[in-house]
Parts: C-alpha cells; structure tokens; sequence
C-alpha cells in the first residue's frame, strides 16, 4: 500500500511517502527553526502560516522523488493529536481534502505512537511487546507497546517535559535556540561529576517524572555560582545532562523489570541526544535488553514515522472519518483513547 504522510504538529512541516513493506520512498522535513529563533521559542500563528506555506511545496518534491504520482496513492495519514492546534489544523484539513478529492481513505494518527514507530521503519528487529520510551520538548512517557494500537501508559511527567527543561535552562545560560542540541554538545566537553544536579522522583517507586525542581535548582545555581568561561559552562551543561538521561534511564529500567520484557523502543526529539542514547545503550549491554532507537535524524518530528503507522492501520482496514478533528491534546495509552483517529 502506497501511503502519504503528513506532519504539522509544531513547527517542522513533514512529508512523506512508504511503499511495499514498509519501505520509505521518500521523506522531506522542512525546519522553522531559524524563523522562531528570535523570539526563543516556537510562536503557534507564525508556525501555522509557515506550513500553509510549505505544504504545497513538499508535496510536490516527495512525489517527484518517489516517482510517483497523487492517482497512484492508496491512503494518507496525518498527525491529528496532540500539537498546536492551528499547526494541526493545516495537516488535517489537507490530508482530508486530498484523500476525498482522490477517492482514497485517509487517517488522523497520534503523534506519540507516530514517534515509537520511527525505530521500525526499514528495521525488522522491533518485535512486540516493549517498553515505549518518548522524550521530547512536550512529552516524557513510558508505555507498554504490546502491538499497534494496543499501548498503555505506565508513567508520565507531573509537570516539565525533559526537552521543555533542556531548553529552558540553556536558555538561562544564553545558549541560543534551540537549547538542547547544545548542552549536548558541551556536555561531551564537560565533567559531569563536578556539579550535581536533582533527579526528581528517584526514590519514588514508580514510574513518573519530574524536570520543574531541576531548572529552579539550576537557576539558584546560576545566580549563586555565574559560569566564568567555557569549562564552567561545559562543566554545568555536563551536570544538568547527567541528572536528566539517569533518571530516564533509571525509569527504563524499573519499567523493565515491573512489565518483565527485555525489550526497549525509544523515541522522540530529545532521543537525539547523544547522551541519553549512549545511557540508554548501556543499560542495555548490562541487562542484556535489546535496545532501538531511531536513527537522529528520525527522533525529530517526521512524516515517515507518520506515513508508516498510517500504513500499518490502513492495511488492516482502519481508517478515520472525513468528520475527523484535530486535537491539541488527548492522552496515549489511557484506556477508552484509541491512538487512531475515529
């Protein structure tokens, strides 16, 4: 089945097209980050007007890439929930407009289960059931993943995302925009034994997480104790890494052992971090637990991951109605919340 993926969540414009098998002909994501850069941090109206603009565009490249034209399309998926609403807006109505223009059955896929799904494309060695790991700049959740469409949730942020607090203590340290790829950065430079940082929640038996006590620890820091050069800098950034990707870590593992699986699926944009996936791997090799994670340029919002659930659904002859709304949040994994558009 030759399936069209569409993602506008945020502010990456994503398209995508999966042939046979889950082979990805072509996938084409057109960043605005250097348009939201001045304002530190994503402006929804701008974001929704950038993808009005890019859509038509990369419509047409990933068609001509693929060899393939709109008539050959068998279906189309869109990120339907959660996100900006106007960004979601754009993808939804477009997906809908299309799919009834080509007479072709179309589906609202959940941008979480989208993400757990990067780590199979053109990989066969993700097997069910596992644990589902999304981290991001709105998202830090852990599920049981028995099969498509069959998640539940096990635990969740109370509050910050661990991207949200990678990006707002760089943000402190005038690190630029966006914050997270540069503490990655410096922290590879840093010690991160120099400056200890809070793991909320590591003495609670469950499987939750908390990231708003690290940036105010890290605020009074700063006020108490200003970098004076790069090794500070590289030292704090080091710290601030090492509280976050332990305590994910941490979970993980905790996870494992309450589900009784040896198997792990980590994804979402924070998942590029070079750190969390180094912590994560290793966890892996000392427990003899298989380990998947998304190539980096997967981990970031993307619309093969979106093309490919879509797929999975509609070769099984699910698919949602053209009545269908977008959703600036509705939880995964919750019992009664289908991941698929209804």
């Amino acid at each position: 089945m030759l399936v069209l993926g569409i993602e506008t969540s945020c502010d990456e414009t994503a398209v995508a097209i999966i042939g046979d098998k889950g082979k990805l002909l072509s996938s084409i994501v057109s960043s605005q980050i250097e348009i939201h850069k001045r304002f530190g941090g994503v402006v929804p109206e701008i974001a929704s007007r950038n993808h009005l603009e890019a859509l038509p565009n990369l419509l047409d490249q990933v068609l001509a890439e693929s060899g393939h034209t709109l008539q050959e399309l068998e279906g189309i998926a869109v990120t339907a929930r959660p996100g900006l609403i106007g960004a979601l807006l754009v993808g939804v109505n477009a997906a809908k407009s299309l799919a009834w223009s080509l007479g072709i059955p179309f589906i609202g896929i959940h941008h979480l289960e989208a993400h757990l799904m990067a780590a199979a494309i053109d990989n066969s060695g993700v097997t069910f059931p596992h644990i589902g790991l999304v981290v991001s700049g709105g998202h830090t959740s852990l599920f049981r993943v028995n099969g498509i469409g069959d998640i539940s949730l096990l635990g969740e942020t109370r509050d910050d995302a661990a991207g949200e607090a990678f990006d707002k203590i760089a943000k402190m340290m005038n690190l630029g925009y966006p914050g997270g790829p540069e503490i990655d950065r410096r922290a590879a430079l840093g010690d991160p034994k120099r400056h200890t940082f809070p793991q909320a929640m590591k003495k609670k038996n469950n499987l939750e997480f908390s990231f708003s006590g690290l940036k105010t620890a890290v605020r009074v820091f700063l006020k108490d104790n200003p970098p004076q050069n790069e090794t500070d800098v590289n030292d704090i950034c080091a710290g601030v890494q090492f509280a976050i990707t332990e305590i994910i870590t941490r979970k993980v593992e905790m996870a494992l052992r309450q589900e009784g699986l040896t198997s792990v699926v980590a994804a979402g944009g924070v998942v590029a971090n070079k750190g969390l996936r180094g912590s994560l791997e290793a966890m892996g090799k000392r427990r003899g637990v298989d380990i998947h994670i998304p190539p980096i340029n997967m981990c970031t919002d993307n619309a093969a991951m979106v093309a490919a659930l879509g797929q999975a659904y509609l070769e099984r002859g699910e698919h949602s109605s053209l009545l269908l709304n977008a959703a600036p949040y509705r939880p995964l994994g919750v019992e009664g919340i289908q991941a698929a558009g209804d």
